[in-house]
């Protein structure tokens, strides 16, 4: 304790150290914020399903956060609904059998173009008598347009752009901008900014009869992070990536560091034929291509997650730094209290464990902290190329969707900006902690 509370206060002395860890720390609070909120199976559902859970999102939609930058306003996606109370919604008695139902969807239009689309979900509940709505819109400058009349199933969306009937009322403008604007003849169309009403005349004709329905207006912007081609809303997996990057970069880093030590002292220690057998390994190893196997692995045996970081572990121990540690240990070997504890008679694992590795711990732990961002860029490089966990949310992920659906070239930069931010974010900030406390641990360093 005495050791770390002494290291936690030569760290505060360089400001590289306190914003590392400020930015590990808050890393670690989102971490524990997506497994608390979104639970793994909740995440990976969310992240793997379709129409059904992201049919009210908009494509590719920005973050809403871009209108503080912008002169032009893109509009956000709306979404009203009888159910949760954000639609009004009245009930009269006409006889016995017959009600007439109200429902009204208010919103705002402040911008400055328009929806990519427009939908209304409507969930009715009936035996045989299938209810009546009359759908009108009503515009800011207060005229009414009626968009259509029709029979509702139980479960049935109207899609306005899909209404050919709509179409031709608004001089052939697609509806999610016939309906903003007020003369469709104009050129150009002039949108009308304020308030909107969409009304729905309902007539059930059953005793029980009801209807509920949901209004969308898909938005150029949705949300903090924003959405991708199949509209699922991309802070799932800024979120998820988190924990998922710092799990592996910290497992993978801890794992092949003291496989490497102890496997270097070993060598060390019982000498010959097992030193020997450690070093040509070690040589074999460094000459064959790290990347290619790893591509490898992933293609012809398994994505998952688990094969990945075994494999990155077992390809990181037998690298130059069992050369770096065996020229160390080969010192250590000589020291005086090492020979004492062979005259009192300390077995070979003993001093193993208890005298020769404990004297590299001071190294150990800055190439630990340095080694993590390099397997957090590992991990996104092979769901970069492909090769990463399919049914994981990660950074790497989306940045692979990002270029397989062209994001760079349509203009989506968000896409693939906000995994790359949170990636260098994430590496700047275990490279500043790991080089402060290299200058702590190596007193070489400390005038540099």
């Amino acid at each position: 304790m005495k050791t770390l509370q002494r290291t936690f206060k030569e760290l505060l002395r360089y400001p590289s150290a306190i914003a590392g860890l400020i930015i590990i720390f808050l890393l670690l609070i989102i971490s524990a914020y997506a497994m608390i909120t979104i639970p793994y199976s909740r995440a990976i559902t969310l992240w793997r399903g379709g129409a059904e859970i992201w049919g009210n999102y908009p494509k590719n939609a920005a973050p809403a956060w871009i209108n503080y930058f912008r002169k032009e306003k893109l509009p956000v996606t709306i979404i009203l609904n009888t159910a949760n109370g954000t639609a009004s919604k009245t009930v009269e008695n006409v006889s016995a059998d017959t009600n007439a139902q109200i429902i009204t969807f208010t919103f705002d239009y402040p911008y400055d173009t328009y929806p990519q689309e427009m939908a209304l979900h409507f969930n009715a509940k009936y035996v045989s008598k299938q209810p009546h709505v009359t759908v009108l819109w009503q515009t800011p400058d207060g005229r009414e347009i009626k968009v259509g009349d029709f029979s509702v199933k139980q479960s049935e969306t109207y899609r306005f752009s899909q209404d050919t009937k709509l179409q031709k009322k608004l001089k052939g403008l697609a509806p999610q901008i016939g309906l903003f604007v007020a003369d469709p003849a104009a050129q150009p169309p002039l949108i009308v900014k304020g308030t909107y009403k969409l009304v729905i005349n309902a007539i059930t004709f059953e005793k029980d009869a009801d209807i509920d329905s949901e209004f969308v207006l898909y938005g150029e912007l949705y949300g903090l992070a924003g959405t991708d081609h199949l509209r699922r809303d991309l802070l799932i997996a800024l979120l998820w990536g988190t924990p998922i990057a710092l799990a592996f970069g910290l497992l993978a880093a801890i794992g092949t560091t003291m496989s490497t030590m102890i496997i270097s002292a070993m060598g060390v220690w019982f000498g010959g034929w097992i030193d020997d057998l450690i070093q040509r390994i070690t040589e074999v190893n460094m000459v064959l291509p790290f990347l290619p196997i790893m591509i490898m692995v992933g293609t012809f045996y398994s994505r998952s997650i688990w094969v990945i970081l075994g494999a990155t572990i077992l390809l990181s121990i037998f690298t130059g730094s069992i050369k770096t540690y065996r020229s160390m240990f080969l010192q250590v070997k000589e020291s005086p209290y090492v020979e004492a504890a062979q005259a009192y008679g300390a077995g070979s694992w003993r001093i193993i464990f208890r005298y020769l590795t404990p004297r590299m711990i001071p190294l150990l732990i800055p190439q630990v902290v340095t080694g993590i961002p390099g397997f957090v860029f590992l991990e996104a490089s092979l769901a970069f190329l492909g090769l990463g966990d399919p049914t994981l949310p990660t950074w790497g992920k989306v940045i692979n969707d990002a270029q397989m659906n062209g994001a760079l070239y349509v203009g989506l930069y968000f896409w693939v900006l906000e995994p790359a931010a949170l990636l260098m974010i994430t590496g700047l900030a275990f490279a500043m902690l790991g080089y402060s406390l290299d200058r702590i641990f190596n007193p070489r360093l400390r005038g540099i």
